[in-house]
């Protein structure tokens, strides 16, 4: 915890700024502890049923347009080994159970790691302000410029996204506070910072686990704190799991957790983005 309280200090002095949430995990990646709980994911075979890559705001994004009628969409961000089968499985899952067009989008330019520590270098060299444009510019198109993307009845937009992710999907119902409807978060780092906390209007729910030893119980519980002083429509759940509890490829993945999580997910978004 003290390595890690150092670590997020310098890069504070470096940022001349309290860190976002994003910048927060990036920094995590300098703790090799941290890196360490990290095992490189089991190969997963992907032949894909109802989406396909698109280019979407300049990046080549996996698309799976909305089920007719359906009013909800979803930005999935991926962790940071980037956008690879895994990631594509769930928004799959994700569809085929709500009805939603979801688009998971890529943040690496097409790049995929299995190394933890070259994907610790990824996320710590990602450049947050482009990746943030990427994403605003992202809802602009399914909302506005491009509604053939995910389709014309799409018009509530939801955020899902796990580790690095998780962190993107509150960054992202922070600043395009106004368009996210529903956010969702499995063990990103939490805003620590008050005063951008209070921008949050998407009711929110986060997954964590107890023995995750870089978004610690301490953390969170302040984060549920934070979160309850400011009056936020939030529901956070934490489970006997180590971090990435819920990715299908970690060899330490956690079924029971990750059957609760996903079925309150689902539940959750479908009746915020129906």
């Amino acid at each position: 915890m003290l390595a890690s309280m150092i670590i997020l200090a310098l890069l504070a002095l470096r940022l001349s700024s309290t860190p976002t949430c994003c910048q927060a995990m990036a920094a995590l990646t300098l703790d090799p502890n941290f890196v360490a709980l990290h095992e490189s994911p089991l190969q997963v075979d992907f032949t894909p049923k109802y989406g396909h890559m698109e280019e979407v705001a300049g990046a080549q994004d996996f698309v799976i347009p909305a089920k007719k009628g359906s009013h909800g969409g979803v930005l999935l961000f991926h962790e940071f080994w980037g956008l690879n089968n895994q990631i594509k499985m769930t928004a799959e899952k994700l569809h085929a159970e709500t009805g939603f067009g979801v688009i998971a989008v890529d943040l690496y330019g097409g790049k995929v790691y299995t190394d933890p520590k070259e994907a610790s270098t990824a996320m710590r060299d990602l450049n947050e302000g482009e990746a943030n444009k990427q994403i605003t510019d992202t809802i602009l198109a399914i909302l506005e410029k491009d509604k053939h993307i995910l389709g014309e009845s799409v018009e509530n937009i939801g955020t899902l996204g796990y580790c690095m992710g998780g962190g993107f999907s509150l960054e992202t119902a922070l600043n395009d506070e106004t368009a996210v409807k529903a956010c969702v978060m499995y063990y990103g780092h939490p805003e620590q910072d008050q005063t951008r906390l209070s921008r949050l209007q998407a009711p929110l729910l986060g997954f964590f686990g107890t023995q995750d030893k870089g978004i610690t119980p301490a953390l969170v519980d302040q984060f549920k704190a934070d979160l309850k002083t400011d009056g936020k429509d939030a529901h956070i759940y934490s489970y006997d799991a180590p971090h990435g509890f819920a990715n299908p490829s970690n060899p330490k993945f956690n079924k029971e957790a990750t059957a609760d999580s996903w079925k309150k997910t689902v539940s959750f978004l479908k009746v915020q983005l129906r």
